[in-house]
């Protein structure tokens, strides 16, 4: 490697193409404008002399980012990834329908445990379908979670959790998630209201929803990427059970943090090859 080289992304990790990337130097004057590949990749630039340098990236529809680069006596210079922050915020995908694709989602809950620690769990097994309005906030959320497929990492707690105690999976085997309207909330971000079944009970759910980006992937289709965050007591869908230990403390907490993370691709139905794989993160 000679000169400068950095891998320039978006914030959901496809590559910026055609990104400028300039460095100046102390004293203000530029020593080197850049254009990165069809990889977003800057590379094979001449060697700089050693110093302090700043570096800035720009790129059409995106916030432009300075950072800091120290340069060796190699003139040589690896900055990484760089991060672009779309203009203005992440805008939600293109109208119409997108299916969740279960192999590249995540949608995980997270109790603490005995006052001290927290207890992970995830469900492994989900399906869905995004329909995105041409008038946003009328947009729409229809999700399906096989209550049985939660994994804690122990088999034994696993069992439990499926229990009348708990989720009681052999009467109600389904979670589901059905809203039919979001509202701005800043940009990237929005609330989803909907309705969680659960347990036998159906609540008023708010989704905290950041829209991540959207972007072709290497097989033709059109992906697209959230994160949501949620807050559930257990007490609301009827699941009581705890056991007291030591000092009154409680062995599971009656809060349970939710965080999903889901991927989506344009059309009514998934591609049938299966095996996708992730598109890189940074």
């Amino acid at each position: 490697m000679s000169g400068v080289r950095a891998h320039i992304r978006t914030r959901d990790g496809w590559p910026l193409q055609h990104a400028v990337l300039t460095v100046t130097d102390t004293a203000g004057a530029q020593v080197l404008r850049a254009e990165a590949d069809d990889d977003g990749t800057v590379r094979g630039t001449e060697a700089l002399p050693p110093g302090s340098y700043t570096v800035l990236v720009t790129a059409v529809g995106y916030a432009p980012a300075a950072s800091t680069a120290l340069v060796p006596r190699s003139g040589r210079a690896d900055l990484g990834t760089l991060v672009l922050e779309r203009q203005g915020g992440t805008e939600l995908p293109p109208p119409g329908p997108w299916t969740i694709d279960p192999a590249h989602s995540r949608v995980a809950a997270t109790a603490q445990h005995l006052g001290i620690s927290s207890v992970h769990g995830r469900f492994t097994e989900l399906s869905g379908r995004i329909e995105v309005a041409e008038v946003p906030e009328k947009s729409g959320v229809e999700a399906v979670i096989n209550a049985a497929s939660i994994d804690t990492g122990s088999e034994m707690r696993d069992r439990h959790i499926r229990s009348a105690d708990f989720l009681n999976v052999a009467e109600h085997p389904e979670i589901t998630y059905r809203a039919d309207g979001v509202e701005a909330a800043g940009p990237s971000r929005w609330t989803v209201h909907g309705q969680l079944s659960m347990h036998g009970v159906v609540r008023d759910v708010d989704l905290d929803l950041t829209c991540l980006g959207t972007g072709p992937d290497p097989w033709g289709g059109l992906r697209t990427a959230f994160r949501a965050t949620a807050e559930l007591r257990r007490h609301d869908f009827s699941m009581n059970y705890n056991q007291v230990v030591a000092a009154g403390i409680a062995a599971i907490g009656t809060t349970l943090k939710v965080e999903l993370d889901i991927q989506a691709v344009q059309g009514e139905s998934l591609p049938e090859e299966d095996g996708t794989p992730v598109p890189p993160q940074t």
